[in-house]
């Protein structure tokens, strides 16, 4: 039996932004992403679970702090992405563009560093109550 524990931490976020393609004239996007490639943005109000799996600490019996955990998730997240147009305010997002499925490999690799390597990470973000993605699959 492993006693590998996952834990979870959720975390929220409002952000705009549009879907589009700077290669592709404007009824190519629109036909692409629809209503996301309206010019003048939209916004989500982002839930973002971050899955942390490993072993507990023998000391500790944690397998992360969930307040380190929650700090980092302010620090390397919020910050960066909450009320922000993602398309328009922020590096990550400057040529890339910000599909659910990107957010959330843009939320991995600013976590990841900071969390020991022993530990699995994956990322799941609800960009609707019906839509999300996870990273990695």
């Amino acid at each position: 039996m492993s006693k590998k524990v996952a834990v979870f931490r959720r975390e929220h976020f409002n952000a705009a932004h549009r879907l589009y393609n700077q290669a592709w004239d404007d009824a190519t996007n629109e036909r692409t992403f629809g209503k996301c490639a309206l010019p003048h943005y939209h916004g989500h109000n982002y839930e973002l679970e971050v899955k942390v799996t490993g072993k507990p600490d023998k000391e500790t019996g944690f397998v992360m702090d969930m307040k380190v955990l929650g700090d980092l998730v302010k620090q390397e997240v919020h910050t960066r992405f909450d009320h922000k147009n993602l398309n328009l305010d922020t590096k990550e997002f400057k040529d890339l563009n910000p599909t659910a499925e990107n957010i959330a490999i843009v939320i991995y690799k600013l976590l990841r560093p900071h969390i020991d390597k022993k530990f699995d990470l994956q990322i799941r973000l609800y960009e609707t109550p019906r839509n999300f993605v996870e990273y990695p699959a």
